[in-house]
């Protein structure tokens, strides 16, 4: 089901959007070489129950994954690029960790992901000489990010932001996955409509004010095939790539879009 939000709700996905960017900005400034998945885990828990807010993977189950989450945060390291489960690895010089959480608040969730490199990085990254530097794909990611949210706009069409995302991506000769993309966001943290990484303009649902998505740009650097790990959550690249993902929640206006899930 498709949700458009009413001007209460509004407010409450503004927090929600609060609570997750200054969660990020915050694990982000704490990330260190040495620093375990599950202390960035329990970081994020206490900084949830802290601003009133609930977790939204704790419980959640859905088809595509192995029962309950059971944890606060996604933490996806070099390969592993989507739901990446917290466990005992303590993070190295160069690795390239994404961080992907999403709240509820007074009803309402958002949803958002940052990559970066922890310390310096390394040459030859994931033991692949030929790796491209994860600043790059990274940086592919928010360009394509931005993309896709200039596009958001009353009147135009999902295929207008997936197209916008996904001639980023490939332009820079990068493959798409469709499998997983963006997603309408509300109520529950995911819903309709989906929002593909990659599209045709002019196509899909109409945007109106109220309507609240979360775009998530991501990419492999040499595949777009998934593999996944024995905990049954975790996605990773098929080769052993290193990968990135960037995401905010916005919400769809009379204007511009509000990006609801920026530091503050």
């Amino acid at each position: 089901m498709i949700e458009i939000l009413n001007a209460r709700q509004l407010e409450h996905a503004r927090s929600a959007g609060a609570i997750v960017g200054a969660t990020l900005q915050a694990l982000r400034e704490r990330v260190t070489a040495g620093v375990n998945l599950l202390e960035i885990d329990e970081w994020a828990r206490q900084l949830i129950v802290q601003a009133g807010a609930q977790s939204c993977y704790v419980d959640y189950a859905p088809s595509f994954g192995n029962g309950p989450f059971g944890h606060y945060i996604c933490t996806a390291v070099n390969d592993a690029v989507l739901h990446g489960m917290p466990h005992d690895y303590a993070l190295q010089p160069g690795d390239l960790l994404t961080l992907d959480l999403a709240v509820l608040k007074d009803g309402i969730a958002a949803d958002a992901a940052i990559s970066f490199v922890v310390g310096p990085e390394t040459p030859g990254a994931n033991g692949n000489p030929e790796a491209p530097e994860g600043a790059a794909l990274i940086a592919v990611t928010e360009r394509a990010l931005a993309a896709g949210i200039e596009v958001a706009r009353s009147g135009n069409r999902i295929g207008d932001i997936s197209h916008a995302i996904g001639t980023v991506l490939t332009d820079a000769g990068y493959l798409v996955n469709t499998e997983f993309g963006g997603h309408g966001i509300g109520t529950t943290m995911h819903g309709d409509p989906h929002v593909p990484n990659i599209g045709r303009p002019s196509r899909g649902y109409k945007l109106r004010p109220g309507l609240l998505l979360a775009l998530e740009p991501w990419v492999m650097a040499d595949t777009d095939v998934l593999i996944t790990d024995p905990d049954g959550w975790t996605l990773r690249s098929a080769t052993g790539c290193r990968t990135a993902h960037t995401e905010h929640t916005i919400a769809i206006t009379e204007g511009e879009p509000e990006i609801l899930t920026l530091p503050r």
